[in-house]
Formats: structure tokens, C-alpha cells, sequence
């Protein structure tokens, strides 16, 4: 498998969602990730609001210039990360491509 953080979200439609199988291989491929309910996930910590802040502006940011938008759950010193890929109706390669680029962040944010 190529590397998933120097790959670009593309438009995908119906037929593109990958099977549990292809899912759990790509999962070895970012830490801390699970499936959950059609989407993956990962739950990322942080000392203070600031930082969690920080980091869900900095990704908002970096999934907006790939036109790919995850669901977050913002505390204060947390953020869940949700993608799956709505025209696909379940999880596709750009899922775990901007998962990638939200593991990224963390060396810069926190």
C-alpha cells in the first residue's frame, strides 16, 4: 500500500466503499483508528482547550482544501475524529487518507 499521507482525496461514487476486510488492512496503517458504525475513528487528547482548539482548526482546514469534512466531537481537552465517505455509503481510501494527515498534525499541535 502507497503511503496514505502524500496521496489527495478524489471524487468517488457509488461502488468505492471498501469491503471490512480491505477496511482492517488499511487500518494497520494508522495508529489508534477503529471502525465504528460505517466510519472510522479515533479519539485524540490534548492538555487544554487551546491545543484541542488548535488542532480541530488546523484540520478543518487541511480536510476542507481536500474536500473530504470529518464529524467531530470537540471537548476541552478532546476531539473525536469520525470520516466515512457519504457518496459512497461507507468507508473509502480517502478516509484513511485524511486520517493520515489528521496523525500528522499531532507532532505540530500538541
Amino acid at each position: 500500500m502507497s503511503n496514505l499521507l502524500h496521496q489527495k482525496c478524489q471524487a468517488l461514487g457509488a461502488g468505492n466503499a471498501m469491503s471490512e476486510a480491505v477496511i482492517h488492512d488499511h487500518l494497520a496503517q494508522v495508529s489508534g483508528w477503529h471502525l465504528n458504525q460505517g466510519a472510522i475513528e479515533k479519539r485524540f487528547g490534548f492538555k487544554n482547550y487551546y491545543e484541542t482548539i488548535a488542532f480541530v482548526n488546523a484540520l478543518a482546514w487541511i480536510c476542507n482544501t481536500e474536500d473530504h469534512h470529518p464529524d467531530l466531537s470537540v471537548s476541552y481537552d478532546r476531539c473525536v475524529v469520525r470520516f466515512n465517505t457519504h457518496s459512497v455509503g461507507g468507508v473509502s481510501i480517502n478516509d484513511f487518507i485524511c486520517a493520515a494527515k489528521a496523525d500528522a498534525l499531532i507532532a505540530f499541535v500538541a
